[in-house]
């Protein structure tokens, strides 16, 4: 029927093998259809940020009430109601749908939500993790036990290269992957689902979309945008791409990835400034999964490079990152299995951060204007002295003066944590074209196509990625089959 040759034919294709692509993958299996799912990377990379977030996810108490904490969070980029709906409905069947897996969930901590004052907070009760534990490849090892226990094929190494579709009616039939350096076209007769993770490694896409230069990432080096740009050829519609998570940090080039140092974790006499030298924000700023409150109203945050400069003294107060007993994520720890040094001179030595007797030594170093550094920081020194931050009320008990030569500082650029855009889908996972109609047989959800357009508060990613993962797949098994 269709001129093309397939080396494989599925009732579902799903690209991508993290949360999102594994919750379809079991869905549509448990809906009645065939799948298989197609991997960028080798087995020992593969999971996307699943596999090295903190694969936690947030205890939705009362659906009715998250759909209007998630409608307070988008501010003015507004949702939907359908695909809010659907997100508040599905977000709270998370824990019960990883139970029947055979997954053990627990509390993780006690918090709050991140955005108290907003209508709706109350329907959050805190993070559920694996074993009420964070990180550490705990939720991506639940589930690939899982998938390996209903037989469903993953296909390692084999990125898809692009979609195929039926000429006559535009549907997404197929899909083309690279498998051993060769074409390997993989059929799909009710559907394509892509969950190829977002964007935040294709460096074009990022200055594109995000107006970042060059950050350094924080993930997985294999989200570099495929199923966006695989979307777009087909017709795809796109949402939200300017919408964004990075954290502060410090970048380690020859890992390939950077660290987040999180306020320089237990350290208190350290400072950010900007490139002339000047502070311009409370340093223990109240950071919210990529926004700050900042002048009445969620700004993203960090967008900008700023300096971090520290004293002997926080040096000697631990490692300005956290280590794998306190938080045990991210690219270097996880993958590279990177242990950041308990005195922070083993990354002195490997120029990560720099160092100088006196503060204008520093700033020459790091390219700062040595007069602006020196006056911030003996106007910070005066401040700690008096107790009170007159430039932006940081907390009296944080202000502990730079005075312990030598000085440190590093180049803090926005680390890419991830991209929120991508095809615009509605509350059926299924993707939109331009002109609002539906891409029939393509199908999306996770970090390729976040439900978030603007604010988002702890666990909310990984929810989003299991419930419209399992959305997907239910919805491509009901697709009338077609031959192909």
């Amino acid at each position: 029927m269709y001129d093309v040759r397939w080396d494989r034919v599925a009732d579902i294709v799903v690209l991508g093998c993290g949360a999102a692509g594994i919750a379809a993958a079991i869905a549509g299996q448990a809906s009645g259809a065939n799948v298989v799912v197609l991997e960028k990377m080798n087995e020992r990379h593969a999971g996307g940020n699943t596999r090295l977030s903190g694969g936690i996810w947030f205890d939705n108490r009362n659906p009715e009430r998250a759909a209007v904490y998630l409608e307070s969070l988008c501010g003015d980029f507004s949702l939907p109601p359908q695909v809010v709906r659907a997100w508040a409905e599905e977000t709270a069947l998370n824990s019960e749908w990883l139970q029947s897996l055979g997954a053990n969930i627990a509390h993780y901590g006690d918090y709050i939500p991140e955005y108290p004052e907003l209508a709706g907070s109350d329907c959050y009760r805190g993070y559920l993790g694996i074993d009420g534990k964070i990180g550490d490849e705990l939720l991506y090892r639940a589930l690939m036990r899982a998938i390996q226990d209903r037989n469903i094929e993953v296909i390692y190494e084999s990125p898809a290269i692009q979609l195929i579709t039926e000429p006559s009616s535009g549907r997404v039939i197929g899909v083309e992957a690279k498998k051993d350096g060769k074409p390997y076209r993989v059929g799909a007769r009710r559907g394509v689902v892509i969950a190829t993770g977002g964007f935040e490694a294709n460096k074009q896409m990022v200055r594109d979309y995000l107006g970042l230069a060059n950050p350094p990432l924080w993930g997985s080096p294999a989200s570099e945008g495929d199923g966006i740009r695989m979307a777009m050829q087909v017709g795809a519609d796109l949402w939200h791409m300017s919408n964004m998570m990075a954290i502060d940090g410090v970048d380690a080039p020859e890992l390939g990835a950077g660290f987040a140092t999180l306020g320089l974790v237990g350290a208190k006499s350290f400072i950010f400034v900007a490139p002339d030298g000047s502070r311009f924000i409370d340093e223990n700023v109240d950071l919210r999964h990529g926004h700050v409150l900042t002048h009445g109203r969620y700004q993203l945050f960090p967008r900008e490079r700023s300096f971090v400069i520290f004293d002997e003294q926080a040096r000697l107060a631990g490692p300005v990152v956290p280590g794998p007993g306190e938080l045990p994520v991210g690219w270097n720890m996880l993958m590279e299995k990177y242990v950041w040094s308990e005195d922070n001179l083993a990354e002195i030595e490997r120029g990560w951060i720099v160092a100088s007797d006196t503060l204008s030594g520093l700033a020459g170093k790091l390219g700062l204007h040595p007069e602006g550094l020196e006056k911030s920081v003996a106007l910070y020194n005066r401040y700690c002295d008096a107790g009170l931050d007159e430039q932006f009320n940081r907390e009296p008990t944080t202000l502990v003066p730079l005075r312990s030569a030598p000085y440190y500082g590093f180049v803090s650029e926005p680390i890419l944590a991830w991209s929120n855009g991508g095809p615009r889908r509605d509350a059926n996972a299924r993707v939109l074209g331009v002109s609002g109609q539906v891409i029939e047989g393509l199908f999306a959800a996770g970090n390729v196509s976040s439900t978030y357009s603007w604010c988002k508060d702890g666990g909310f990613h990984i929810a989003d990625a299991l419930a419209f993962g399992r959305i997907a797949g239910r919805t491509a098994a009901g697709n009338e089959p077609i031959s192909v």
